[in-house]
C-alpha cells in the first residue's frame, strides 16, 4: 500500500527521481552524449522512440534497427526535425528470425562504428499463437531469443569499444514487472506452447518472455565480470503505459480497463525515464545485473533472481541460437 502511495504521488527514491519523472529529466545530469553510438531496438514508437528522441537531443549518434523500415523512417524524420544535427542510421531487424539478426549485426560491422550503449526495447505481446521461422513461440522468440543473439554478437564490438575509449559500455534490457506473474518450468513451457497451440495463453507467453529478458540480464552480467569488460548490463521495467503493444485490442473492453486504470498508467515520457536513467546517468558507472523501476532499484521476483535458472536459461538459448546443425533444441526434453 505505502509502495503504491509512492508511485500515484511520484515519490523519489534514492536516485532523485520516482514514478513522475521524465526521459529528459533523468539525463540533464550525461546531457553531451556526443561521443555515445547507440542501437536502440524497438524505435518506431512508444517508449523506444522517446527513448531515442531523448539520447539524440543530447548528442548520440543512433542505430535504429527496425522490421518496418518506413516506421523506422519517420521516427528518423521526427528526431530531425527536432535535432537537425542527429546522427541517425536506420537498418533492416526482423528480432523474430535468428537469420535477420545475423545479418543486421553483419551490416552494422561493416560500417566499423563504435558501439557504447545497446538498449533491446522491442516488444511484442502474441494474441493469437505463432511460431517464429526457426520453430520457436514468437512471442519468446522476438522478445528474448532475438535480443539474446543481437547481444551476444555484439558483445566484442562493445567491449572493444569500452577498451579503445576508456568509457563503460552499457547494456539495457527493458522487461516488465509482468515477468513476475511467470512461475513454473520455464523451458518446459516454452516447449508445450511451441508444440501444442492448446496450451498457448498470450499472457503467460508474454510473462515467460519477459522473465527471460530479467535472467539473461543477470547471467550476462555475471558472465561480464567474470571477463573484465568494461561494460555492464541492467534491466529495466518501464511501468504501465498504453503502447503499441495493446494496438491489436482496441475497443470497449480495452478503452474501460485503461480508463479505470489511469491513475497508475505513466505518460510515455515517464516511461522512457528508467530506460535512459540505467542507459545515461552517471550514478551508474560499474552498476551492472540490476534491476530497476521508476528509476530507483528495485527486486525482481523469486524466480527472477534464481542463478541456477539463468545460467539454465542461458544453456538452453545457446543451443537455440546455435548454427552448428548437430545441436537441436528439444525444449521437452532438454538436459540443461
Amino acid at each position: 500500500m505505502v509502495d503504491t502511495v509512492k508511485y500515484l504521488i511520484g515519490s523519489v527514491g534514492a536516485s532523485g527521481y520516482g514514478s513522475k519523472s521524465t526521459a529528459e529529466q533523468v539525463t540533464k545530469s550525461s546531457s553531451d552524449l556526443r561521443s555515445v553510438t547507440a542501437i536502440i531496438t524497438g524505435a518506431t514508437s512508444g517508449i523506444g522512440a522517446e527513448t531515442a528522441r531523448v539520447l539524440a537531443k543530447g548528442g548520440a549518434r543512433l542505430v535504429l534497427p527496425a522490421r518496418n523500415l518506413k516506421a523506422a523512417e519517420e521516427a528518423k524524420a521526427r528526431i530531425v526535425s527536432e535535432c537537425p544535427e542527429s546522427e541517425i542510421i536506420v537498418m533492416p531487424l526482423d528480432l523474430s528470425s535468428l537469420r535477420s539478426v545475423r545479418n543486421f549485426v553483419s551490416e552494422f560491422e561493416s560500417l566499423d562504428l563504435p558501439l557504447n550503449l545497446l538498449i533491446n526495447n522491442a516488444g511484442k505481446f502474441a494474441h493469437e499463437h505463432a511460431i517464429s521461422e526457426d520453430g520457436i513461440e514468437m512471442t519468446f522468440a522476438t522478445n528474448y531469443l532475438g535480443h539474446f543473439l543481437l547481444t551476444k554478437l555484439l558483445l566484442n564490438r562493445m567491449i572493444e569499444t569500452a577498451r579503445n575509449t576508456g568509457v563503460q559500455g552499457r547494456i539495457v534490457n527493458v522487461s516488465s514487472g509482468i515477468h513476475g506473474w511467470f512461475s513454473g518450468d520455464m523451458i518446459g513451457y516454452l516447449g508445450l506452447i511451441t508444440r501444442n497451440k492448446s496450451h498457448y495463453d498470450a499472457t503467460r507467453a508474454y510473462a515467460l518472455s519477459k522473465l527471460a529478458n530479467v535472467l539473461h540480464t543477470k547471467e550476462l552480467a555475471r558472465r561480464l565480470k567474470q571477463m573484465e569488460a568494461n561494460v555492464t548490463a541492467n534491466c529495466v521495467h518501464p511501468g504501465i503505459v498504453r503502447t503499441g503493444l495493446t494496438r491489436e485490442r482496441e475497443g470497449l473492453v480495452t478503452d474501460l480497463a485503461f480508463f479505470f486504470a489511469s491513475k497508475l498508467l505513466k505518460t510515455i515520457p515517464q516511461a522512457a525515464a528508467t530506460t535512459c536513467y540505467v542507459a545515461t546517468h552517471p550514478r551508474l558507472l560499474n552498476v551492472s545485473g540490476k534491476y530497476f523501476a521508476d528509476c530507483n532499484e528495485a527486486s525482481t521476483s523469486k524466480l527472477g533472481n534464481n542463478s541456477a535458472e539463468a545460467a539454465r536459461l542461458w544453456s538452453a538459448s545457446e543451443i537455440m541460437v546455435s548454427e552448428d546443425p548437430k545441436l537441436v533444441f528439444d525444449p521437452l526434453n532438454a538436459l540443461v
